[in-house]
């Protein structure tokens, strides 16, 4: 049975591959610290605790369970947080992402699947967003990605070493059969904080920034639901065990939704009219990302089943609702 070490396997995203992975029958080792994961989402494989900063304790796991590939989710995502405590993001992201590529040379293992981010891309002038466009991150997230991407890099040309990152987009929604979903208090994902505030678990919600040069003032994204988005690092892990190279991928829709649009979506879906407040823009949040994915759908022959903001939104108001 092919084995997979998945770092922060417990937290939103790497839960929902876990699951997919467990189904399609890959014996899973789940290393996680829980500081924003839940052991009670892992429904495939064993869960071990630690952090992936303690290096002796991620070589001693990743050495016990020898895994043919390793995917790695552990990383700090909240962009504002980045720009106000750089240092923890570069340390537990660049450090951290290190230190499993340096347990992986001990125990011999040479396939990674990297969960980078559109946010390498900074600001970009055109869009949609092709993987060969320049990386310039605007924010110490973005730019502790593009760091690890290329360490990456530089690993694989010294070393029989292959990997695949995948730069998410927007991941929102929920496991469509309501088994998992996000369970951090504190999430930021905008779909998370509206389907919440409808609940009731929120008061309200913020908006920040209304004065961007989009049509109506808001951010623009491009939402992809977490299930397609785990199916493409299945794909990704498949292609790398019939022997692929190392290479880069997007994971977006190519339909970019601003912000407005995403809430006036979510009062409809949810039929609650949440009371939304609008506030200064953040630091660091570029005004449009949206992918070009032509080059996942062709090489790795990745197809979207949840390509439907109203689905995306209604699978995680279903979760919300369930765990009242």
């Amino acid at each position: 049975m092919t084995k997979i070490f998945v770092t922060g396997g417990a937290g939103y995203i790497g839960s929902h591959v876990v699951k997919l992975l467990g189904q399609k029958g890959y014996e899973v080792m789940v290393y996680d610290n829980l500081s924003t994961g839940n052991q009670d989402s892992v429904l495939y494989g064993k869960l071990m605790k630690g952090d992936i900063l303690d290096f002796e304790s991620i070589k001693t796991a990743m050495a016990d369970f020898q895994p043919d590939a390793v995917m790695h989710f552990a990383a700090k995502i909240i962009v504002p947080e980045s720009v106000a405590e750089p240092l923890k993001y570069y340390e537990n992201n660049v450090y951290g992402a290190v230190n499993v590529i340096k347990a992986m040379k001990e125990c011999k293992a040479d396939k990674f699947i990297f969960s980078s981010t559109a946010a390498v891309y900074g600001e970009p002038k055109e869009m949609p967003l092709s993987e060969d466009m320049p990386l310039s991150p605007v924010n110490p997230y973005g730019r502790s990605k593009a760091m690890v991407e290329r360490v990456l890099e530089d690993f694989s040309k010294a070393r029989d070493f292959r990997y695949v990152s995948l730069r998410y987009f927007n991941v929102a929604g929920a496991d469509p059969e309501g088994r998992i979903g996000e369970t951090k208090k504190d999430a930021t994902h905008l779909i998370t904080m509206c389907v919440r505030t409808a609940c009731g678990k929120r008061d309200k919600m913020y908006v920040y920034g209304t004065d961007y040069p989009t049509p109506d003032g808001t951010c623009i994204r491009d939402y992809i639901h977490v299930m397609d988005l785990a199916d493409a690092h299945v794909l990704a892990l498949e292609y790398l065990l019939e022997g692929g190279k190392g290479d880069v991928f997007n994971c977006g829709y190519g339909q970019g939704y601003s912000v407005q649009q995403v809430v006036d979506a979510a009062k409809r879906v949810t039929g609650v009219g949440f009371p939304v407040e609008y506030a200064p823009r953040r630091p660091g949040d570029p005004p449009e990302l949206v992918a070009d994915s032509t080059k996942i759908k062709q090489k790795l022959g990745w197809k979207p089943k949840y390509n439907d903001l109203g689905f995306i939104i209604k699978t995680a108001w279903e979760w919300e609702k369930k765990i009242l």
